[in-house]
């Protein structure tokens, strides 16, 4: 592992390299926030997938693609006159220092929840109308869910057992099941936004995170399809040829083979 000298020194090197690059690459020339926003998200998702993979190897790769951009963003800003790297480092560690008093200051907490209630509390404080303010409008809709709830249970708003929660799905389940019954198109999807809505809050409940739940089922799901693709073409078929129960002899083989 690198010595904290050896850090600053490969930070400085990578600063040094991004003020190069922006002075004599024409495609690095001509980037601005605006056209560098996409790549972020990607990059975002990237390493999100390396992190749910638990590939070291690839989330230091992928972690490095994402500093360059926040490199890069603050080489922008500075160009700007507005902030630079410094700034960026220097605002986050104020507002680290300012978000833990149980740390910087004289507050005392017992646990996890605590931390979290006081969090919420302090960003009121600061001059923050809502506690919802803090959450993207742009998130997708799981993860939109999941900080939704995470926040006003920083409040206090919350259920108290997680039996509770579990009797909530259950209720919102036999609203959807009416409105299917009823045929009923938009109260269908309202209510199939309130089942998705409860099992994201019951899965807080059972210290599940819903979005890596999720996506762990959607990679399964690919390995286990692309498994009964090759098998197929193994025996000179295509799927669409192929019989249900004919895909579903090489659908049982494929869970054991993933197992």
């Amino acid at each position: 592992m690198n010595s904290r000298k050896e850090q600053l020194a490969a930070f400085n090197r990578l600063l040094d390299i991004m003020d190069e690059l922006r002075e004599k690459c024409p495609w690095d020339k001509k980037q601005t926030l605006e056209s560098l926003r996409h790549l972020t998200i990607e990059e975002t998702y990237e390493l999100a997938d390396a992190i749910l993979d638990n590939d070291l190897q690839e989330i230091k790769k992928e972690l490095g693609d994402v500093l360059l951009h926040i490199v890069f963003y603050a080489k922008i800003g500075s160009e700007k006159k507005a902030f630079d790297i410094g700034d960026v480092a220097n605002s986050i560690s104020d507002k680290l220092i300012s978000r833990h008093p149980h740390i910087y200051g004289n507050v005392k907490v017992d646990n996890e929840e605590d931390v979290k209630r006081n969090w919420e509390q302090l960003k009121l404080k600061e001059g923050k109308k809502s506690v919802l303010e803090g959450v993207p409008n742009s998130l997708p809709a799981l993860v939109k869910a999941s900080r939704i709830q995470e926040k006003v249970t920083g409040v206090g708003f919350d259920w108290e057992k997680p039996e509770q929660v579990w009797e909530n799905v259950q209720e919102e389940l036999e609203e959807l099941n009416e409105e299917i019954k009823k045929g009923n198109k938009a109260n269908t999807e309202k209510e199939f936004g309130d089942v998705l809505f409860s099992m994201i809050n019951y899965a807080r409940f059972i210290d599940v995170n819903p979005e890596n739940a999720l996506e762990k089922t959607n990679k399964k799901f690919i390995n286990r399809f692309q498994f009964l693709e090759n098998a197929a073409k193994k025996e000179g078929k295509n799927l669409s040829d192929m019989t249900l129960t004919e895909m579903d002899v090489h659908w049982e083989k494929s869970k054991e083979f993933f197992k």
